[in-house]
């Protein structure tokens, strides 16, 4: 056997055992591309484009993003300061409360609603960009930085080509070993037409300290975001569609409408009839228009007949096909079909327990992977800097860098789906070793040190006027296992 038959029979030998490699009538329309992670980002402003007309205009795609800023972000992901000094971290928790409110440029969001915006924006265009811009002493901030948020647009995605020895790929600059530089962005945001500083100039070069880049990495090297609905723009746009047109449908078969023919008196001309009746329907390009309203009587033209479609009622599958396709939607948004449309009815307890602890795991996986590293961690470093060079904050002289920027980023805690059981299973957590009663007030996005001395100041006021009350953690406790008869109603 020839050296190219073996190389054949060994290649069918290999597809033989994957239907999806066959080449058959099943998959011979089926046509894969094989690009490389950036090989769609010439498609990028398209699929912008297209999210955004779909969040303006589709409840749906709104509520999808609603859902997922809500629980990643919340009310903020906030920081505990960790540094091995006591009194510096409380100094630090309070300067950086009084920058938060100083944090955004435009004065409308505090630092917490710089994170929602900036996360609301890669969800719908792909990505989104922070500025750090530093400020003047003169400016009067506690801290001398803010952060101005950029959409995807101001970062061309067009634009890949060399600059010396770096290359650059979609708006961003690498060095030879593969290290993001810099990026290019526009002065102006490129289709803000009502902008009357608007400057229609090349983007500039940014270095990339200066800026944070907010994106979900789905391939290795990936250098730019994908809108997050973007397997469910299709499905999105037909299915509005569809329930357009089955909404016209039954405004179609609500009319209830009378049609009144006239007999034509012998010896008159058409001129006289249209004189006398009033003339017949506007006419437009030809074509007749009789608008079709509730409860009306329509006159007909002598000659005239109308005649109408019985459209075909969907029945009971309606609500089913929609309820089916919406998963699909929340699957493809990646939130619950019970967050996007608030309909609870085909869940119970248990399932619904289940759905939503898989749920926060993603949302923590987010948090972690996107929020706190790609724009928590870069500002805190950020606002370090400005901090120590503006003489905000005076560390010790013995302190190293990396003990001054430990910090925990605490995010907003979930809320209980049983709050009895779910307070004792963590009360017993605790007892028992498993996880520390610190660990559980971060979990529910509190800071254990504060929560002390709040306790510690409300048992000094009660013991001064003679009070006594069953949240004094010095008094004994009963066994949490054990409940009472009122416990389970």
């Amino acid at each position: 056997m020839s050296l190219l038959r073996r190389t054949k029979a060994a290649w069918r030998a290999f597809t033989a055992s994957y239907d999806a490699t066959s080449t058959g009538r099943r998959s011979r329309s089926w046509g894969g591309v094989n690009g490389g992670p950036n090989a769609p980002a010439a498609s990028l402003p398209t699929l912008r484009n297209r999210s955004r007309d779909a969040v303006r205009n589709d409840p749906l795609a709104d509520a999808a993003i609603d859902v997922a800023v809500t629980n990643v972000i919340g009310t903020g992901i906030k920081p505990q300061f960790a540094t091995s000094d006591a009194g510096l971290n409380k100094d630090l928790a309070a300067l950086w409360l009084d920058w938060t409110d100083e944090a955004d440029p435009a004065g409308q969001l505090d630092f917490y609603g710089l994170q929602a915006l900036a996360v609301r924006s890669m969800i719908e265009g792909g990505d989104a960009f922070g500025r750090f811009r530093l400020r003047r002493p003169e400016d009067g901030l506690d801290v001398p930085l803010q952060i101005q948020v950029l959409e995807g647009e101001f970062c061309p995605a067009e634009k890949s080509e060399m600059n010396g020895a770096n290359s650059i790929i979609s708006g961003v600059e690498f060095t030879p070993f593969g290290s993001r530089t810099a990026y290019w962005f526009y002065r102006e945001h490129p289709y803000d037409g009502t902008n009357p500083r608007m400057q229609a100039g090349l983007p500039v070069r940014v270095p990339a300290s200066e800026v944070f880049h907010l994106m979900q990495v789905r391939r290795p090297g990936q250098v730019r975001g994908e809108p997050w609905l973007t397997r469910a723009l299709v499905k999105l746009n037909e299915l509005a569609q569809y329930d357009d047109a089955e909404l016209k449908r039954k405004q179609i078969a609500a009319m209830f409408v009378g049609f009144r023919r006239r007999p034509v008196p012998e010896g008159m001309t058409p001129e006289d009839l249209a004189e006398a009746w009033g003339g017949g329907a506007e006419i437009e390009d030809g074509i007749g228009h009789v608008s079709l309203e509730p409860g009306t009587m329509q006159d007909l033209e002598p000659g005239e007949d109308v005649e109408f479609t019985a459209p075909v009622d969907v029945g009971g599958n309606y609500e089913v096909f929609l309820r089916a396709q919406r998963r699909l939607v929340a699957s493809a948004a990646g939130v619950l079909y019970e967050q996007l449309t608030g309909d609870y009815s085909q869940v119970n307890d248990r399932t619904f327990r289940a759905s939503v602890n898989e749920f926060r795991r993603r949302c923590q996986a987010w948090q972690h992977h996107l929020a706190v590293f790609q724009m928590c961690r870069p500002t805190h470093r950020q606002w370090m800097a400005a901090a120590v060079l503006s003489g905000a904050v005076r560390p010790p002289r013995s302190m190293t860098e990396r003990d001054l920027l430990r910090v925990k980023w605490v995010p907003q805690g979930w809320s209980y789906i049983h709050p009895v059981q779910d307070v004792q299973s963590q009360q017993m957590a605790v007892r028992n070793g498993f996880k520390s009663r610190a660990e559980v007030v971060s979990e529910q996005g509190y800071d254990a040190e504060q929560i002390d001395a709040e306790q510690a100041a409300d048992n000094a006021r009660a013991d001064a006027v003679g009070l006594s009350y069953d949240s004094d953690g010095r008094r004994a406790v009963s066994d949490p296992t054990k409940t009472t008869e009122t416990e389970g109603v």
